[in-house]
């Protein structure tokens, strides 16, 4: 297990910087430049042409690149250009936003998933099968945006039980969950249909194994069979997929943060795009 995991780290590194690379050239295709950003439209050229040059936008791209990664790798990404603050310190102020929001939402959808998936499954071709269905699949068609702002509508508009927008203060627990019940609810019912669908497509397929027909052969009670056998073998997918639902939910945090005007690193990646 070790040595497996040992080789997935090292594999890892040439993707990764793989992905830095792509990432470093194509911000410097696409249009925009920093020192104009910088400075404003009406700066004079030979304002501009001396900040690119202090900010070394003038050296050549190997070059740029060579202190691009070496800066990273002492854990260095820069001064925001409007800010003037270091980026690091910006991720690190809206970071514990973000993850407490994945975090939620995560636990929400296996909290909800898991019981609407193995219940379906359990009542496969009835009602409750095909309801379940229906949900799962209108889970995943609706976005998460649109899903927050039905939230918003009705529970922070109508009913006025939470609030709309913000993150609330991370030192003030109350306030900090308040802000944090609505788009952790909205990411996490997104995910809920994701897992409810692997879940039922686990069970179904457990349910079809000769050990759990030995067991009900044996007179055990159904919640029983589908409880300590067939949930236990199913659950396998289903954390293995886990990860790869947390990667997905940090991309729907990006609208989701917007959306309820949250702080996070959605937000921050958005707001930084756009100043460019």
């Amino acid at each position: 297990m070790l040595r497996y995991v040992a080789q997935r780290l090292l594999f890892s590194i040439p993707v990764f910087v793989g992905v830095l690379t792509i990432v470093f050239f194509v911000v410097r295709v696409i249009p925009g430049d920093p020192a104009t950003a910088a400075l404003g439209d009406y700066a004079s050229k030979e304002a501009v042409e001396a900040l690119r040059e202090r900010m070394g936008l003038n050296r050549p791209l190997v070059v740029q690149y060579a202190r691009f990664l070496g800066d990273l790798a002492h854990g260095d990404l820069g001064d925001s250009l409007i800010t003037g603050k270091p980026v690091s310190e910006q991720i690190a102020h809206v970071l514990p936003y973000t993850l407490e929001l994945t975090a939620l939402a995560i636990l929400i959808g296996i909290v909800l998933g898991i019981p609407v998936g193995v219940y379906t499954a359990a009542n496969r071709n009835r009602l409750p099968d095909y309801v379940g269905r229906v949900l799962s699949l209108a889970g995943l068609s609706v976005p998460a945006f649109y899903l927050g702002i039905l939230l918003i509508l009705l529970v922070a508009i109508q009913l006025k039980l939470l609030p709309a927008v913000g993150g609330g203060e991370l030192d003030n627990p109350k306030d900090n969950i308040s802000h944090l019940i609505l788009p952790a609810l909205t990411l996490g019912l997104v995910m809920t249909a994701s897992v409810a669908r692997l879940a039922r497509s686990a069970m179904l397929n457990v349910l079809s194994q000769d050990y759990v027909r030995t067991a009900r052969a044996k007179g055990l009670q159904e919640r029983v069979v589908l409880l300590r056998h067939a949930l236990r073998s199913a659950l396998v997918p289903i954390v293995s997929l886990t990860g790869i639902w947390a990667v997905s939910l940090i991309g729907d945090s990006v609208t989701t943060e917007i959306v309820f005007a949250r702080p996070g690193l959605g937000k921050l990646m958005v707001g930084a795009i756009l100043q460019r």
